[in-house]
């Protein structure tokens, strides 16, 4: 049968239309084995579907099948449900109770037989006092379209060089335009700071009860009464990461990485507290005005959020278009290269499914 309709149950009117599209192209002139191979299903399955000029129904829905000679009786399944039940394995799964009968020379049933009565009675939940494990969706996907409706924020550890301690780099970045909007530097994590930096970055970037979103990961201070309560004050709508997915946030997380990968970044870590900050904001300097973005057609973060962007990309095609065409063999039929400002920023893009032909072709 063709891959197009192996295993799956046809309708008597889908069938008509494949038959009719399969005849017509037949008076037309066609081999029969070709019609059917281009309209996708084998000539057995033709023969099968249409049987003295009449489309047959698909009989599986309607067909008998026997029970299977090893299927477990009425009286085994109960022994199984009253073994599992039992006080002793009341807490327990399959896993473990199978193994402890068959140490008493029991056999009852296989793990997935268990598993399988349990679940024909009801009886597959969670079993023992911990909770069951949670499944926890993907985050809310947000797009920013200009700077100042979505930030991130994270925060990360500095390393100083009394091993074991640690400062921590409080840092909010515009989604938008990759700006570093607001940091701090400290020697704890504390909502409460990270909820003063919070206020003081919305009042130097206008951004006031604006419904900006506020995406983090879940880690304490990001969680915390007080910085949820100060995000509701300010107006802000706040987002989380999932729990220990790293990927949630990748803004901030590439942020990190670029910090720490700086040829000066002091691998012997930072004497004190003031040389941290002084390093930080050397770096926020460099990273805003000067690091040239490779996701922003290699403008900075500053010229992204003040919309220079545009301008300077435009004068960078003016530059080449005028080069490729003082010396148009260098360049033969190439354009310049792509001088367009990037669109829109997706945080936590929805995954689009990907289809079963697409797979076969891949």
């Amino acid at each position: 049968m063709g891959e197009r309709q192996r295993g799956r149950l046809t309708s008597v009117s889908e069938r008509t239309q494949y038959v009719t599209w399969i005849r017509e192209a037949k008076e037309s002139g066609a081999r029969l084995p070709l019609a059917c191979e281009e309209a996708g299903i084998s000539l057995r399955t033709y023969k099968r579907w249409y049987q003295d000029g009449k489309v047959l129904a698909d009989k599986r829905p309607d067909a008998v099948r026997t029970e299977p000679a090893n299927k477990l009786s009425a009286a085994e399944q109960a022994i199984i449900l009253n073994v599992s039940n039992e006080k002793r394995f009341a807490s327990l799964p399959p896993t473990q109770i199978v193994p402890t009968l068959l140490d008493e020379g029991l056999y009852y049933g296989s793990e997935s037989t268990f598993y399988r009565v349990l679940k024909l009675h009801g009886q597959l939940h969670h079993r023992g006092r911990s909770a069951a494990p949670k499944g926890h969706k993907a985050p809310e996907t947000f797009e920013a379209t200009g700077p100042g409706q979505v930030f991130c924020w994270d925060i990360t550890y500095l390393p100083s060089a009394v091993r074991g301690q640690f400062y921590y780099w409080y840092m909010l970045e515009d989604l938008f335009s990759r700006k570093i909007v607001g940091d701090e530097v400290h020697e704890q994590e504390s909502g409460e700071l990270a909820a003063e930096l919070l206020q003081r970055t919305l009042l130097r970037e206008n951004c006031l009860h604006t419904g900006l979103v506020l995406h983090s990961d879940n880690g304490a201070p990001m969680k915390s009464q007080t910085m949820r309560a100060k995000a509701y004050e300010l107006g802000v709508t706040t987002s989380y990461s999932r729990p220990r997915v790293s990927n949630d946030n990748p803004f901030a997380e590439s942020l990190f990485r670029t910090c720490k990968y700086r040829p000066e970044w002091p691998s012997s870590g930072f004497k004190s507290l003031d040389e941290a900050r002084q390093w930080v904001l050397k770096f926020t300097r460099w990273y805003n005005y000067e690091h040239k973005h490779s996701q922003l057609n290699f403008v900075t973060p500053h010229q992204r959020h003040t919309g220079q962007d545009k301008a300077i990309l435009a004068q960078r095609k003016r530059c080449m278009e005028a080069a490729k065409a003082a010396n148009p063999s260098r360049w033969g039929k190439r354009d310049v290269r792509n001088c367009e400002p990037v669109g829109p920023t997706t945080l936590n893009p929805e995954k689009k499914p990907v289809k079963q032909e697409e797979k076969q072709a891949a």
